[in-house]
């Protein structure tokens, strides 16, 4: 594997440059942790899937969503709350997904699709939900206990749910769309990890502003969530999301004031893939047009890859890279994240 060192004199106590250059070989390991899970439900009994998972776990859920969605017989509903759907029951699959096992809304969503009578797979490292699973007995993917913090588990977390999926018969040809997902972020990652890289540039261009993270229909919806989480979490700063077309029915109004101000501390990144409908093509750039006189630049991110889970991945790694080029240029380290630490803290307090 290549490695990423951190920028000269960065600060990075959880090694997370090394981590996330780490995402082809973890994507790789988690298919193959996740074959052969004993009590799936069969095909014919499931009804709708539903996933469970919040922060660094719950993007999974927008994972699935935006590569199997579009082709799974049955809906799929994303849960990032301690709240169940009504319809959960006898025929809905659900994937509880929290990388510590504590993830207090997910452990109590978990329980309540328990009790009514779901089919539940657990994807974690263990705590409560692993706990509860093995009491249950109900089936479970492990996540590697090496792992630093749970955004930097999302091939160990995302892939497992549509190895899963395959196996059923819901969703096959799984495993083909990560073998080519593995085959384009190693090319990515060996880009990624060399001085001077695309994803170094980025930051550079993003500076001290605040981007505002553009993508497309649920692929780049989810992609531009990962980014924007990312820079939250890794450089500690500000981010924010607009989705195609949508943004075009409403954000797009708002930047007809504050120019002055716009102009000097927002950049927008159009993260851009190849299952763009044509008509949202045509208003990327009508859009990038009339923004460039309200903000500070406009940068485009184009996926490469076969396939709709390695464009995904592809614009996911490229933000990880971003994310912390950000932190080591603001001299922050991008592993630790105290002010959740403390909210969950004093939470548990009550």
């Amino acid at each position: 594997m290549s490695q990423a060192p951190a920028a000269p004199g960065a600060v990075d106590s959880l090694s997370m440059f090394d981590v996330t250059a780490g995402l082809p070989e973890q994507v790789a390991a988690a298919a193959s942790r996740a074959r052969g899970l004993e009590n799936l439900p069969a095909h014919d009994y499931v009804e709708n899937v539903v996933v469970l998972g919040m922060g660094g776990s719950g993007i999974a859920g927008d994972v699935m969503v935006a590569v199997a969605g579009p082709f799974l017989p049955v809906p799929v509903t994303v849960c990032k709350s301690y709240d169940l759907p009504e319809f959960v029951g006898s025929g809905t699959l659900v994937f509880a997904m929290s990388f510590s096992g504590d993830t207090e809304e997910t452990v109590e969503a978990a329980s309540a699709a328990y009790e009514a009578g779901a089919h539940l797979v657990a994807v974690t490292a263990g705590g409560e939900l692993g706990r509860l699973a093995e009491e249950w007995g109900r089936p479970q993917v492990g996540v590697p206990a090496d792992i630093p913090q749970p955004r930097a588990a999302l091939g160990a977390m995302a892939i497992p749910p549509l190895i899963v999926l395959e196996d059923i018969g819901l969703f096959p040809g799984a495993s083909e769309w990560i073998r080519l997902a593995v085959e384009q972020l190693s090319v990515r990652r060996d880009q990624l990890v060399q001085p001077g890289s695309f994803a170094e540039r980025i930051a550079d261009q993003i500076g001290r502003t605040i981007p505002l993270i553009h993508g497309a229909q649920a692929l780049g919806a989810a992609a531009a969530t990962r980014w924007k989480a990312q820079i939250n979490e890794n450089a500690k700063a500000p981010a924010f999301v607009g989705v195609y077309p949508e943004l075009c029915h409403n954000e797009i109004a708002g930047w007809g004031q504050h120019g002055d101000v716009t102009r000097q501390v927002m950049t927008v990144v159009n993260l851009r893939h190849d299952a763009e409908h044509p008509q949202v093509v045509r208003r990327f750039e009508l859009v990038a047009e009339l923004l460039r006189e309200a903000v500070a630049d406009v940068i485009e991110v184009r996926a490469l890859g076969e396939g709709d889970l390695a464009q995904l991945l592809d614009l996911v790694l490229m933000g990880d890279f971003v994310s912390l080029h950000l932190a080591a240029a603001g001299g922050v380290d991008p592993g630790p994240i105290p002010v959740l630490t403390e909210l969950k803290q004093r939470l548990r307090a009550g």
